[in-house]
């Protein structure tokens, strides 16, 4: 397969933080020309199944997806993982484990934006949930935006929900070494998501780099729906240096929120290898 090719493997549906169902993400992907597809909802697998379904319904490649929550150098890291047994069980019951400290995380989020003022919060946020194991920042942000005390979602994490802001708690997620074993010993491929984001220095990023490579992992996004065009060309080049795939996803989680639509990112830098050519064997 060629690096000229319109794979999206990476955005989210009810399952977890997203709006839409794994069937309307799937038309939206076709519509959109996307040619290989992943669903990668948060610590959990669950809609993978309706999701390759769906996928080939629509006449579009599928690979299995999801997006592992983990704590590297004090800092929540996404891994995620591409082309894995949706049905093993290790996998499962990881993610499982991983998503049980989020109900007690929003409580507290709740109690903390009630000391300023804005009562019912984890209820409000509940509505928005698909998925109460999945209850997370952005069901917060949609709750407060629904409730005119912010005009959109970035505008709620500037006031609130982030380190040092009302309703900002820290939870402990997967080691990186949890979350890349998973991946591989259900014979998937690890994948550093939108590694930009991360408020890490030079040397915790080269370190983060260096560890995830030790445990297995085979990848970094370097085209994706946050990274800007310089970043691109940044995480080409740590591509090429640490000598991992490059993978390509839009990170769409809503028509309504996302900075880029399913299937409408540039192309991957040719010089690069796509991750899809180590996952053939893997392709739905």
């Amino acid at each position: 397969m060629s690096s000229i090719l319109n794979a999206d493997l990476h955005c989210h549906s009810v399952v977890s933080d997203g709006t839409l169902t794994p069937e309307e993400l799937a038309a939206r992907a076709a519509a959109n020309g996307v040619e290989l597809w992943a669903l990668t909802d948060h610590d959990e697998i669950g809609g993978q199944h309706r999701a390759a379904a769906a996928a080939r319904q629509n006449g579009i490649k599928y690979l299995t997806g999801t997006e592992i929550s983990v704590t590297f150098a004090n800092e929540t890291v996404h891994i995620v993982g591409l082309g894995f047994d949706p049905d093993d069980a290790a996998m499962s019951e990881g993610l499982y484990d991983t998503r049980g400290g989020r109900g007690k995380r929003a409580q507290e989020m709740s109690e903390q934006l009630a000391k300023v003022g804005i009562q019912g919060a984890y209820e409000g946020a509940l509505r928005f949930v698909g998925n109460p194991e999945l209850i997370s920042r952005t069901h917060f942000a949609r709750f407060l935006v629904e409730g005119g005390y912010c005009r959109d979602t970035p505008e709620v994490f500037r006031k609130y929900l982030t380190e040092g802001k009302p309703g900002y708690v820290p939870h402990r997620w997967a080691t990186l070494k949890d979350a890349v074993t998973w991946i591989t010993a259900a014979n998937g491929l690890a994948v550093i998501a939108h590694p930009g984001r991360y408020k890490f220095t030079a040397n915790e990023e080269y370190a983060l780099f260096l560890e995830f490579k030790a445990h297995g992992g085979k990848a970094i996004e370097v085209v994706t729906g946050s990274h800007s065009p310089a970043e691109y060309v940044e995480y080409a080049d740590k591509a090429v240096e640490f000598g991992f795939a490059a993978s390509r996803g839009s990170d769409f989680h809503s028509p309504d929120e996302s900075h880029c639509d399913l299937g409408k990112l540039p192309w991957l830098p040719g010089n690069l290898t796509p991750v899809w050519e180590l996952l053939e064997h893997r392709i739905q």
